[in-house]
């Protein structure tokens, strides 16, 4: 079997504060795009887990996918299986990428072999593997809160506008991220500020992260700047950084912009 795990952006992220177990409490919209990796599964003699595409730092035994089908073989009799991931979504680019895999790897499985896992059922093993995780399992557009792996349905409707992520290869970790944020409560509530037309987003829905690592990376803000240039009605960085996007109402001309940078273009669904 072959899917293609896609990932995300987020509208609106707020760090709204600490909590007793070390994790944040955060809210925000989490909206699916087409940026994806390839991730194929096929039954094998041997567990196995190789990658091509852009390299995956680490120990490969620790890789989300790989750590999915050992979740799920703890308590069903999954044969051994072959995978194989094509890593196309930046890492560490705050577009949930490992988390979408991991995502993938579960729905994939329960198909493979008919478990036949309820969605309630999937999203539990995959908040397991990462806070981002089980969003992935309905792949929908959401509003996150808790960790980020809660979830209530949303009227965002973007269908139609186009969408430009630009990665400018700064690979920002988690930690380095959240060193610079101060949780508080947001001065506005994000369910009803992304209620508003798009083109009033640019003046209350924020990314909290932004504040810290724009001045930390100069760069950043720079091209959230040009995508504003060129005509964006919104642009952010998404999740704790390091890709900028853009939303557009018509398809923009880019050949010229950001030519030393990974750029995706998409119309959104």
């Amino acid at each position: 079997m072959v899917v293609f795990p896609n990932a995300k952006i987020n509208i609106g992220l707020n760090i709204v504060e600490k909590r007793s177990d070390g994790f944040h409490n955060l809210t925000s919209c989490f909206y699916p795009v087409g940026w994806c990796d390839a991730l194929e599964i096929l039954p094998a003699s041997a567990i196995r887990f190789e990658s091509s595409g852009l390299p995956i730092p680490g120990d490969s035994t620790h890789n989300l996918c790989l750590k999915a089908y050992k979740l799920l073989a703890q308590e069903y009799s999954l044969p051994p299986v072959s995978i194989h991931l094509l890593k196309a979504v930046p890492i560490g680019a705050g577009l949930g990428g490992g988390s979408a895999d991991a995502a993938f790897t579960i729905k994939a499985l329960s198909e493979i072999f008919s478990l036949n896992l309820s969605v309630a059922t999937q999203q539990d093993y995959a908040r397991k593997l990462g806070s981002d995780c089980a969003f992935f399992i309905e792949n929908k557009p959401n509003f996150c809160f808790g960790k980020g792996d809660e979830f209530e349905q949303i009227d965002v409707r973007l269908t139609g506008m186009h969408l430009v992520l630009v990665h400018p290869g700064i690979h920002i970790s988690t930690a380095e991220a959240y060193a610079g944020i101060r949780p508080k409560q947001p001065a506005h509530d994000l369910q009803e500020l992304l209620q508003q037309p798009i083109d009033q987003w640019r003046t209350g829905v924020v990314n909290d992260f932004e504040e810290a690592l724009f001045s930390t990376y100069p760069l950043l803000p720079a091209i959230k700047t040009e995508l504003y240039q060129q005509g964006a009605v919104y642009a952010s960085m998404s999740g704790s950084g390091s890709t900028l996007y853009g939303i557009f109402r018509e398809a923009p001309n880019l050949s010229n912009n950001f030519v030393d940078f990974t750029v995706w273009q998409g119309e959104l669904t």
